[in-house]
């Protein structure tokens, strides 16, 4: 198999992996409603936790990130062995192209999450020490500010910024390009993501984040409109 067919396939099948929208299907089994009614409208782990309670927005942040952690760890053995440079080129671009699946997925005519949970599946395969400088940044901000939104923006701001430390002396080397841009580009998506939330951080409309009751409390108000402008994300 030629090395742009085994591309093909690898971008085409962690997109669909990417594209699966575990927090609609979360929210329609549990408690028969559609989640992009509810609470921001978002498809992800944030608004599935304010909606249905916190067990269920942890069940959809694992499943979020099993999807992008997954076809990263597993497809490029497909076509190329661990650690060549084509490996890590595959490796690279099953994350991205999972990430780009949770946040246009075809099956939702292209409106999916954020891509939070998903990207921290790719990066704690990708970078594990990447992934630990995203996580920090992010729990120090959500332990200061409580907003999940600009808790993201910074965990994607500080793992750009640490992977340019962690990929010197010289980052953009061929044999670390591929991880370079992923590395640049992936957080630069996330904060392109975020920017209906980025406006009201300047109105200061953006919402503290908590857990709703139960999924009980959503089943008896299922008909209620939702209220769009909350803090959403993942």
């Amino acid at each position: 198999m030629t090395s742009p067919i085994a591309e093909l396939i690898t971008i085409a099948l962690a997109y669909l992996c990417g594209s699966l929208p575990f927090g609609l299907l979360i929210a329609r089994a549990v408690a028969g409603i559609d989640i992009r009614e509810k609470g921001s409208g978002n498809i992800g782990a944030t608004n599935v936790g304010r909606v249905l309670g916190a067990k269920w927005g942890i069940a959809a942040l694992l499943l979020d990130a099993l999807k992008g952690l997954l076809p990263v760890l597993l497809i490029p053995r497909c076509f190329a062995e661990g650690g060549s440079g084509w490996f890590v080129l595959l490796q690279v671009l099953a994350g991205v192209a999972t990430v780009v699946g949770h946040m246009f997925p075809v099956w939702l005519k292209f409106r999916g999450g954020k891509g939070v949970a998903t990207s921290l599946g790719v990066v704690l395969v990708l970078t594990p020490v990447g992934s630990l400088a995203a996580f920090g940044g992010f729990a120090l901000c959500m332990l200061a500010s409580r907003v999940v939104a600009l808790s993201s923006i910074v965990a994607a701001l500080v793992f750009a910024v640490g992977q340019m430390f962690i990929l010197q002396p010289n980052p953009f080397a061929v044999e670390k390009l591929p991880l370079s841009v992923f590395s640049l580009a992936v957080p630069a998506l996330i904060v392109v993501q975020h920017r209906s939330n980025i406006g009201r951080l300047m109105r200061g409309e953006e919402k503290k984040f908590q857990f709703g009751k139960s999924k009980g409390d959503v089943a008896v108000s299922a008909t209620e409109a939702p209220d769009l402008p909350t803090a959403d994300n993942s």
